[in-house]
């Protein structure tokens, strides 16, 4: 048997002030915008080099805005990764030495609660994009 977790659901209220947060000051690459039917539209987000994606948008979910957290962001330079995050305009927490794994966290607009966290491993590499 295989299973990819590849989609998840992130409820939020404004679906263009998140589309922006996601696009411009985290750098997610918009997938697709679509209405399929009148009242559910389905914005699909994807962190550069993952092979999961986001999903926000309306319609979808009874989850409230703002619910969400705890999702992990994992990159290989955590020093990199929040200068450009914070140089984009994202407001990210001083980075936490948690038992020699670094995190730093942050929230969307809505106060979804994020997590990026430094790999630990020099043999982790991007996955690869769809």
């Amino acid at each position: 048997m295989e299973m990819r977790l590849e989609v998840i659901q992130v409820p939020v209220a404004d679906v263009d002030k998140a589309k922006s947060f996601y696009i411009d000051q985290l750098g997610f690459d918009l997938d697709h915008d679509v209405e399929y039917i009148p009242g559910m539209r389905v914005v699909q987000l994807t962190p550069p080099g993952s092979a999961a994606s986001i999903v926000i948008g309306t319609g979808m979910t009874s989850m409230a805005p703002g619910s969400l957290e705890g999702l992990q962001l994992v990159v290989p330079d955590m020093a990199s990764t929040r200068a450009e995050l914070l140089r984009r305009g994202a407001e990210i927490s001083e980075v936490q030495d948690l038992g020699g794994i670094a995190f730093a966290y942050f929230s969307d607009p809505d106060g979804n609660r994020w997590v990026i966290q430094e790999s630990t491993s020099p043999d982790v590499k991007e996955a690869p994009r769809r």
